[in-house]
């Protein structure tokens, strides 16, 4: 390795260390991460709803929508609530079910360290569990997605004025979606783990769905490409299979119930996976084998889960000679696609999950050539890829909405960028919109807390809503930091 290499290569190692020269308030990043729920919320507000210029939404969604679902027409069905994903008005059902996972599975991990803002975060966990109920509510269906997308994508209209269709789109026994399921059913699985400390009889009604919701999953095999794929994709096309999803929710009811049937399912079917370096809504294979290493602490079949674990931690670090990813010259973590601050946070949430893991285990990685990681290790390199999110970066640019004192103004939301009802109460249509979306003028409404997708490889950043593949903020960025947040507000390592 010449001196040039070994300088970029230093550099690079110092930058994901967590070394930055910013102190950075971790308390309230946490506060502003969960408060951002609150703006993507459909369906009927309470009274407790914090971000004021929000209003209800999609309070027909149901009731007057068509129903898709390929068999025989379904009933009415009230699917008022849940998420908005992004910076649009569908509700996508498959990433919204993977961030309600990667919320409860924050609370279970860190909600110890929460403090005041455990309250928020559990209401968020909830607004995600209460629709899900409703989207399994018929037997032998699971709905998958509200709203027509590409129809969508062609208004820029606030949520309180949509005018577009509100299709609601099922998966059924004659035409399943596995992916779609099993995540629902991991979603539920998890939530009923953190609601058992708070309210009994529906951590129960959680897992109970969650039963069924996996059991249909697993039944009846195959991706909602098949059917829904004119409609899902190339939105939340699954590219990477189902058989991630029903090994994942197997491994969340394992936790849940600690039944023996769950425990073999995961063991017997994780072998058929492959993508090993790879988590986030569409692969769940890292974040699999991880949470099942936590679970095997006192076991002596400890093969292949922790094996892969170790070898996914190993490709990620930039000193391992097995690193297989890329950073930018400040350090910032990339994988290939868009919105690549999900990667950064959800990627964050495993190695810190993993280092309380080696930990307790009194373990060390192991990565070839001398190189060892310890859990010390990869707290810093969590650490390091939150504080370039928060501004610790060559732009001295916050990615979060409301966070710092620069941070991206024009983000890619279609509320945030229109004025709110409270300034313009009459409606704007489909089109009416555009003047807004083209205008040079920052947002109206703060998104708070929103991280929007980052970045490019080269550490530069476009303040512009119409590049949305940087500019637009997600569920699944937010739900992972929720948890990594609070673990850096109570400790400093």
């Amino acid at each position: 390795m010449g001196f040039r290499q070994m300088l970029i290569f230093f550099v690079t190692v110092v930058a994901v260390t967590g070394r930055s020269t910013a102190e950075h308030n971790y308390g309230e990043a946490l506060t502003k991460s969960i408060l951002f729920f609150e703006g993507q919320r459909s369906g009927k507000l309470p009274a407790t709803q914090r971000m004021k210029w929000r209003k209800d939404s999609a309070l027909g969604d149901g009731f007057q929508a068509k129903h898709i679902s390929f068999v025989t027409p379904l009933q009415k069905v009230d699917l008022v609530g849940g998420y908005y994903d992004a910076g649009d008005n569908v509700k996508f059902n498959f990433p919204m079910a993977f961030t309600t996972t990667m919320l409860a599975w924050s609370v279970i991990e860190f909600g110890k360290f929460m403090g005041p803002d455990l309250k928020y975060a559990l209401d968020a966990v909830r607004w995600g569990t209460d629709y899900f109920l409703k989207a399994t509510s018929i037997p032998g269906h699971v709905f998958a997605q509200v709203g027509e997308p590409h129809r969508d994508h062609n208004c820029w209209e606030r949520p309180e004025d949509m005018d577009t269709p509100r299709t609601a789109y099922a998966v059924s026994k004659q035409f399943p979606g596995s992916e779609v399921s099993a995540e629902i059913a991991a979603a539920l699985g998890a939530s009923s783990i953190v609601y058992r400390k708070y309210h009994l009889g529906y951590a129960r009604k959680l897992l109970n769905r969650a039963r069924k919701v996996f059991d249909f999953a697993d039944r009846y095999r195959g991706s909602y490409n098949d059917k829904l794929g004119k409609w899902v994709c190339p939105f939340y096309c699954d590219y990477s299979g189902y058989k991630d999803e029903l090994v994942w929710g197997a491994a969340w009811l394992f936790r849940a119930t600690k039944e023996p049937y769950y425990w073999n399912y995961a063991d017997k079917y994780i072998h058929n996976l492959s993508n090993f370096g790879e988590f986030g809504w569409d692969t769940k294979d890292a974040g699999i084998n991880v949470l099942i290493s936590k679970l095997l602490i006192n076991s002596t079949s400890s093969k292949p889960f922790i094996p892969n674990a170790d070898n996914f931690f190993c490709s990620v670090l930039p000193e391992s000679p097995s690193v297989s990813v890329s950073y930018s010259p400040g350090g910032l973590f990339f994988k290939p696609g868009g919105s690549n601050l999900q990667h950064a946070t959800a990627f964050s949430f495993l190695f810190l999950v993993y280092a309380g893991f080696l930990k307790n285990a009194n373990r060390k990685i192991d990565c070839g050539n001398g190189v060892i990681a310890s859990p010390e290790r990869l707290k810093e390199f969590a650490r390091g890829q939150i504080d370039y999110i928060l501004g610790s970066n060559p732009l001295n640019m916050s990615y979060m909405v409301g966070y710092g004192q620069k941070f991206p103004q024009r983000i890619h939301h279609r509320a945030s960028s229109l004025p709110s009802i409270d300034q313009h109460l009459g409606h704007i249509d489909c089109k009416g919109g555009s003047s807004y979306f083209d205008s040079p003028n920052p947002n109206p409404n703060l998104l708070i807390g929103a991280v929007v997708g980052g970045p490019d490889i080269k550490d530069s950043y476009t303040d512009s809503r119409a590049d949305f593949v940087h500019s637009e903020p997600t569920t699944y960025i937010n739900a992972p930091l929720v948890g990594v947040l609070a673990y850096f507000k109570s400790n400093k390592s």
